[in-house]
């Protein structure tokens, strides 16, 4: 994909204007948020550091780390997010500093944050040089000692939610050739009009690709375990037992090596040693 059609993809997709909620709206994205917030918390430094939100969409784990008394800079590409972070920040009464940026060039000087969080890059960028580069500038702009944070979609996640929960192959069998593709390394196309496109890793590629970029991997876990294939999922997240029940299913299996892939996500934690 070239630099054009990849900006324009991710254009068409975040226009959708559905990341706002995403991670609230229902059970799957609110096991992704209720999760990454317990895999991001293990590592992190002790308000009030400063941390690297990169790629941070409309802001949602900026603004839940500002309130925990972090110094949160936020940089995403898409301007749509700058804005739904800002007001989102103004609204809840917290200072995030938000800007237009590029993951892969940084306008944040050498070694000034304690942490990153690059929870979509990963996922955006089509060539592995891009995603190593992004990687390589989160390690400059981190202190010696700091983790870096990054989320990657599942080698397997598009036939297990796409095909087996959601049955898309009803309405667009033509996914299935695709999602096959997906699974032999190729990018995860869109599925329709202004859907969704990434890339696909699997557990080894992600620890590749932080080596690569002069980060150490201290920990590589599954984030939703096999929860989010629940037909009730939405129902259990209002329950407050279901609910535990679904986050202790996750955390059990999440370091499991034949069964990291079966979640949507894996988070890396790298750290600049």
């Amino acid at each position: 994909m070239t630099a054009d059609l990849e900006r324009a993809a991710l254009r068409a997709y975040h226009e959708r204007g559905e990341e706002a909620d995403r991670l609230t709206r229902t059970g799957a994205g609110r096991l992704e948020f209720d999760r990454t917030q317990e895999i991001v918390l293990r590592h992190l430094p002790p308000p009030p550091a400063t941390i690297a939100d990169v790629g941070g969409g409309p802001g949602r784990y900026a603004i839940w780390l500002a309130g925990l008394g972090y110094r949160v800079v936020h940089r995403d590409i898409v301007p749509m997010h700058v804005d739904q972070a800002r007001a989102a920040a103004a609204a809840a009464g917290v200072a995030v500093e938000a800007a237009v940026g590029d993951a892969r060039s940084l306008d944040l000087d050498d070694q000034t944050v304690d942490a990153v969080l690059l929870l979509g890059p990963p996922y955006h960028l089509p060539l592995r040089a891009d995603r190593v580069r992004a990687l390589r500038e989160a390690r400059r702009i981190l202190r010696p000692g700091g983790p870096v944070f990054g989320a990657v979609i599942s080698r397997w996640a598009a036939r297990l939610d796409e095909l087996l929960r959601k049955r898309i192959y009803a309405s667009n069998p033509a996914a299935v050739p695709m999602i096959d593709e997906v699974e032999r390394g190729r990018l995860l196309p869109a599925l329709g009009p202004g859907g969704f496109f990434g890339v696909a890793h699997r557990p080894a590629q992600v620890r590749g690709e932080f080596t690569a970029a002069g980060l150490t991997v201290a920990d590589l876990v599954c984030v939703e375990g096999a929860g989010y294939l629940l037909g009730d999922l939405d129902d259990r997240m209002a329950d407050q037992r279901d609910w535990r029940v679904v986050l202790d299913a996750a955390r059990a299996v999440e370091r499991v090596p034949e069964l990291l892939g079966i979640g949507s996500h894996l988070i890396a934690t790298g750290m600049r040693r």
